[in-house]
């Protein structure tokens, strides 16, 4: 009996988890060219600074970092059903965050993940917290 190979991540958008309250995760796919494909499989690519928009009922990741290319501008591939449910939870204040970059299988996927923006004392919690749980303060 075979094994699934469980995705290999390709890189991880830290800054999320600081900046913004994460819900729900959904992974979705990408519409890529050959040439962006291999330098995310060689790990040219970061998520710092991307975000995710729709755009006439569909998903786009703004801003993604290919290699020493400037940003660029790729579509996502998600059910209808799914665009809709995250249309609503844009309306509600939220914000699509892209949270990693999944590619170790034939598919590349993106996981993204609806986040609510952090205040200030939010993110000094969040630092506090870490500490505490490094044993930095005993």
């Amino acid at each position: 009996m075979k094994k699934a190979k469980v995705p290999d991540m390709v890189t991880v958008n830290r800054r999320a988890h600081y900046d913004y309250t994460l819900g729900d995760e959904l992974s979705v796919g990408m519409v890529l060219s050959g040439p962006e494909v291999r330098q995310i499989r060689d790990h040219h690519v970061q998520l710092k600074g991307s975000f995710v928009t729709i755009k006439d009922d569909e998903l786009w990741l703004n801003n993604l970092t290919l290699g020493a290319d400037t940003a660029r501008n790729i579509k996502l591939l998600a059910t209808r059903r799914q665009i809709q449910a995250l249309a609503r939870e844009r309306v509600a204040g939220s914000t699509i965050v892209p949270v990693k970059l999944l590619g170790g299988s034939r598919h590349i996927k993106l996981v993204i993940a609806v986040g609510k923006g952090k205040k200030k004392y939010d993110k000094r919690e969040t630092i506090k917290k870490r500490d505490i749980e490094r044993g930095r303060y005993a």
